[in-house]
């Protein structure tokens, strides 16, 4: 039956203060965010408008394109490494092998520290004096790969990049209670028909969490494109900005009081936000249904 009068009513105001809040804390900020990326504005003297000149600026700074193209590799990192991990981890858990509640704790506690804690930890780890890291490597009598982890140019990036990878906990529990939600008699069934573990997770398992598995990846890439403790704890951007990030870089722009190349630089952050979204939606999530 569809819904009466009444109750369309009564659902309509539940979703008003909501709309209020979306409203006011994300559409009116947006817009004021457009106006500023059209102005010149030190926060001191009167905004003046040029037009298209922010966008102009960052975009002919090679730091906010290197900013760019950081982003997209931790995004697409984030989004087709760390969660087909999850996700496989999940599917491991979910056969309920003994201790697997203990695994489970155990991936998921780095989700309940501070990206803050994990981030000084790990400069701690690669610390090119005392860090555990090459400590590690010349105790195994491999000192000639010893280097400043987070000082070179070669490696300070990916260093940032890879460390962050395992920390799959908070994907994992979300397909790790849609894969508890499948009737076993799925499972049964092709048990029967001879399907193994790996034909029964590709066949059955992935399919029916496809909608977790989207969620996930773009939560995922998503947080990729926000990167900013992590990269402001372990290297501040550098060296030579090999590391930088564009909410780093607007977040320098501010306090260079660089107001209008600092809101081009968050309209474009969330441009690119919008394409991965829609992208997901358009390929991974056509089939969600």
């Amino acid at each position: 039956m569809g819904m009466t009068r009444h109750n369309k009513i009564g659902v309509t105001l539940f979703l008003i203060p909501a709309l209020l809040l979306l409203i006011g804390f994300f559409i009116v900020p947006v817009i004021y965010l457009v106006f500023m990326s059209l102005q010149s504005w030190d926060g001191l003297s009167s905004p003046s408008f040029i037009g298209l000149g922010n966008f102009v600026k960052i975009f002919k700074d090679k730091t906010f394109i290197q900013a760019i193209v950081n982003n997209v590799v931790w995004a697409l990192t984030a989004g087709l490494v760390q969660v087909p991990i999850a996700m496989f981890t999940a599917i491991m858990l979910s056969q309920k092998m003994h201790g697997w509640k203990l695994f489970r704790t155990v991936y998921f506690l780095p989700q309940v520290i501070s990206g803050v804690a994990l981030a000084t930890m790990w400069a701690a780890v690669y610390n090119a004096s005392y860090g555990l890291l090459d400590g590690l490597l010349k105790v195994m009598g491999l000192g000639a790969f010893q280097r400043n982890w987070l000082g070179d140019l070669t490696t300070a990036f990916p260093a940032c990049l890879l460390y962050w990878v395992p920390y799959i906990g908070y994907y994992m529990v979300i397909m790790l209670a849609d894969i508890q939600s499948i009737p076993a008699d799925y499972y049964e069934a092709a048990s029967l028909d001879g399907a193994g573990a790996v034909r029964q997770a590709f066949a059955i398992t992935i399919p029916l969490i496809r909608g977790s598995l989207v969620t996930c990846m773009t939560l995922a890439m998503i947080f990729g494109l926000r990167q900013f403790e992590q990269i402001y704890m372990l290297t501040n951007g550098g060296p030579a900005n090999r590391t930088m990030v564009m909410v780093l870089y607007l977040y320098n722009e501010m306090k260079a009081l660089n107001y209008g190349p600092s809101s081009a630089a968050s309209m474009v952050l969330i441009g690119i936000g919008t394409i991965v979204i829609v992208t997901l939606r358009k390929t991974v999530g056509r089939q969600e249904s």
